[in-house]
């Protein structure tokens, strides 16, 4: 896979246990222009997030949308997607890296420390994550990160910045003013009534931007 530019709305999955109601929220959020997705349930056990990862990534693939699984390097390796996203407590970034295919996606959780980011990118990261951006009902006690958190990094890491946690339609142009490539959005984008608009609502926050973020950092 070519290097990735890593922009505007990325979707994470909520904790669906139906794949077949998942399949359905995940085509609209795609349909609306989610340029990357995350498979992400945390109460499922290892035998459903095989099956979800896999018919996610028959739906991203014709999409030309790289699917990322959270967590699980086995998974990922069994059915093909495109890399992992890890934090703290999983499976090292070096290690990690050692395992998965050369140009594999590989995302870090660097909550509100730079210094974890500059050691994320050290170990073979190709974007870093920082979050909570605003309180968040997935992550009710994470650590938030302010607006300064992102302006720094995005002047001083060399690779894309992921905004994630408690981000809305409202609250988003914040981040995006602040230059990060990308937001992670789980439920003000799954648990919207319209899935595919609240995705486009989403995507053309950063539309003015495009041109800009297209010729800018690529996951590497």
């Amino acid at each position: 896979m070519p290097p990735l530019a890593i922009a505007g709305l990325y979707a994470v999955t909520p904790d669906e246990p139906d794949t077949e109601v998942l399949g359905y929220k995940v085509r609209k959020a795609l349909a609306g222009g989610a340029r990357m997705l995350q498979y992400r349930n945390k109460a499922a056990d290892s035998r459903l997030r095989r099956e979800q990862a896999a018919a996610l990534l028959a739906l991203c693939r014709p999409a030309g949308i790289p699917l990322v699984v959270n967590d699980d390097v086995d998974v990922m390796l069994a059915i093909g997607a495109d890399g992992v996203h890890l934090g703290r407590d999983d499976a090292g970034l070096a290690s990690a890296r050692a395992k998965l295919p050369e140009g594999a996606i590989i995302g870090a959780s660097c909550y509100t420390s730079l210094d974890l980011a500059h050691a994320a990118r050290s170990a073979g990261a190709s974007y870093v994550a920082f979050g909570s951006a605003f309180p968040s009902a997935t992550k009710p006690g994470a650590s938030q990160a302010p607006l300064s958190l992102y302006r720094t990094a995005c002047k001083r890491l060399d690779c894309p910045i992921v905004a994630i946690g408690g981000i809305t339609t409202k609250n988003a142009i914040g981040l995006v003013e602040a230059g990060v490539h990308a937001i992670a959005v789980i439920g003000a984008l799954f648990d919207a009534p319209d899935i595919e608009r609240r995705a486009r609502d989403f995507s053309k926050l950063f539309s003015a931007r495009e041109p800009e973020r297209r010729g800018g950092i690529a996951a590497r």
